[in-house]
């Protein structure tokens, strides 16, 4: 026993299974001079952008401010260590700040403890998921209903925004009362934040543009023509941090000056997080949670989020691999989320993956290894160990634009007139995930969008296509494989053929398009069989593949017969055929 532990161990330690699982190794002994520098100011990049994203996103997932920046840094350490793509950077995103807030919402204000739990399940779930490589699962999400459940998300975040922006007060969470209400409170609309929001958000979006400018490449550009567009690159980059602390310091004098118009942030923490095991229980005041009704609360949360951050993750890990000529393990990247998130919540993080926009920024900025992460990551906690007490002077209109001006983009009715050109059925689905979404909430609308996807998928199996090819002999072509959701419909529309005009005829049965057949087809076939012996008619089955041929003569048929061809069948039917000729008749009785 000792020896066979031994022999196991040695087969999987191996070097190229330790650098598979810790991919440090495999770029830390070649890294250079060059790809330190590439990755700190990529590093630093990142985390101009993600400390106001980190802030805001916090709001979003009904938190106070300085989870978000708890959720920021310890994904990026972890990252370096096991993550395969040098340009994804891991932390709280609007999709997951959004999911946060529908599963683990505290019933006590400020209370994070449901989504640190949250966080923590949701690692440990990616983290087994990687472990047993069940990744694939989240094929089953659509592209029409991952689409319509990040638009439905976008648009619920970016209203949800409005009565921050608005400075309006007690707003509820849902999303049609949030409606109702916001309109309807229209009037008390602090104009000063009115004017902030409008403001910022016309800036963000000048900014962006200014980051997205596409320059004319040529080889004559002087230095300083080149350090002026890298100058106007990283300004437009920097734009969500500009704005919150160019908003931060108009605020912090008008305070000065006895001043107080703009709504402001909540108190934040100040210094950085303690490391300790998640609670597994809440009490505070007259609220109190067990364990068992903890979980109750997070619900399917326990699933759709390590899915939902599964799906980021791997979308922007293979868009920018692609991009950028190399390739990423996707299971190494689901375990890397996993232990991000682990480890997190040990921090009070909220569930971290992808952020696309991050990512892009990284990307752009000349990242060459992971190692970018770990200035980001330093920079973060710089920035929770000094400037917390400056964070209540960030104005709540200017995180709302922040967050408006990231989200809007996630916004596809592109997608729509898409469906609506190429193929109108997968409108279905979209549309099923973007109502619901709505009306029952997030979580419902890709469940059902989900649901409706899978049924149009089993469908064709279930109501395959018949084709009618004779009329003399009934001839059946089906049109994709015999298995058991469709099993009945065939054997029945093959009785109702064969006894079609009150006569019993014999059947061919074209297996041309059937690639696999189940238990439950082989049963389906034995009682049809059996159905056409006691009429006194064959029943064949033509063009058979052989695997699906060696797994019917394995079924041991007494009544059915097989044939390379249609004709042959016929031929065969009518007595015509000779007994040495291309039909291969595996009758075993």
């Amino acid at each position: 026993m000792h020896q066979q532990c031994r022999q196991c161990c040695s087969k999987t330690c191996t070097a190229s299974n330790v650098r598979k699982k810790l991919p440090i190794l495999t770029w830390l002994p070649k890294y250079s001079v060059g790809a330190l520098q590439g990755d700190i100011i990529a590093g630093l990049t990142v985390a101009l952008t993600v400390i106001p994203q980190g802030l805001a996103y916090a709001s979003v997932a009904q938190l106070p401010p300085q989870y978000g920046l708890y959720s920021a840094f310890m994904g990026c350490f972890v990252y370096c260590v096991l993550g395969t793509a040098k340009d994804i950077t891991l932390g709280p995103t609007a999709i997951m700040s959004l999911m946060t807030a529908t599963f683990a919402t505290s019933p006590v204000t400020g209370d994070a403890t449901l989504a640190v739990v949250l966080t923590l399940m949701c690692g440990i779930v990616q983290f087994v998921m990687a472990i047993l490589h069940v990744g694939f699962l989240v094929d089953f999400i659509s592209v029409p209903v991952m689409s319509s459940f990040v638009t439905s998300a976008a648009i619920t975040i970016a209203f949800g925004q409005v009565p921050k922006w608005l400075g309006l007060k007690d707003i509820p969470r849902a999303f049609f009362p949030k409606v109702y209400w916001t309109c309807k409170k229209l009037p008390e609309t602090n104009v000063w934040d009115l004017l902030l929001g409008l403001v910022s958000l016309v800036i963000l979006f000048t900014l962006r543009r200014l980051q997205n400018v596409k320059w004319r490449q040529t080889d004559d550009l002087t230095l300083g023509q080149k350090i002026s567009r890298k100058i106007l690159w990283v300004v437009g980059t920097s734009r969500n941090a500009i704005v919150v602390v160019t908003a931060s310091g108009v605020a912090a004098i008008l305070i000065s000056q006895d001043v107080d118009v703009f709504s402001q942030t909540t108190h934040v923490q100040p210094g950085l997080p303690s490391f300790s095991l998640p609670k597994f229980s809440l009490h505070s005041g007259n609220v109190t949670l067990s364990t068992h009704q903890l979980f109750q609360e997070l619900g399917f949360g326990l699933a759709v989020v390590p899915l939902i951050g599964l799906i980021e993750t791997i979308a922007i890990g293979k868009a920018f691999a692609r991009k950028n000529n190399y390739e990423i393990d996707a299971n190494q990247e689901l375990l890397a989320i996993g232990a991000a998130n682990i480890v997190g919540s040990f921090i009070g993080s909220y569930p971290v993956t992808g952020s696309f926009s991050r990512t892009a920024v990284n990307s752009e900025s000349g990242v060459r290894t992971p190692a970018g992460g770990l200035f980001t990551g330093a920079v973060i906690i710089l920035a929770l160990a000094v400037l917390t007490p400056l964070f209540p002077y960030i104005p709540t209109a200017a995180l709302a634009a922040v967050i408006i001006a990231a989200v809007i983009n996630m916004v596809h009715f592109r997608m729509v007139i898409y469906l609506w050109k190429r193929k109108k059925v997968d409108l279905v689905p979209w549309t099923v995930t973007f109502v619901f979404s709505f009306v029952l909430g997030i979580e419902y609308g890709i469940l059902l969008g989900v649901g409706i996807s899978l049924f149009l998928l089993l469908y064709p199996w279930a109501r395959p296509k018949v084709k009618i090819k004779h009329q003399e002999v009934a001839v059946i072509q089906l049109s994709n494989g015999l298995l058991f959701p469709g099993v009945q419909y065939v054997t029945e529309r093959v009785n109702r053929q064969a006894l079609a005009d009150g006569i019993a005829k014999s059947a061919v049965v074209d297996f041309s398009h059937v690639t696999d057949v189940d238990s439950s087809a082989l049963q389906g076939l034995k009682q049809l069989s059996e159905d056409f012996a006691k009429r006194d008619t064959m029943l064949v089955l033509s063009n058979v593949d052989p695997e699906v041929l060696d797994v019917l003569n394995k079924a041991n048929f007494s009544h059915i017969k097989y044939c390379k061809t249609n004709e042959d069948a016929i031929q065969l039917i009518y007595g015509k055929l000779p007994p040495v000729h291309t039909c291969l008749v595996h009758s075993t009785k």
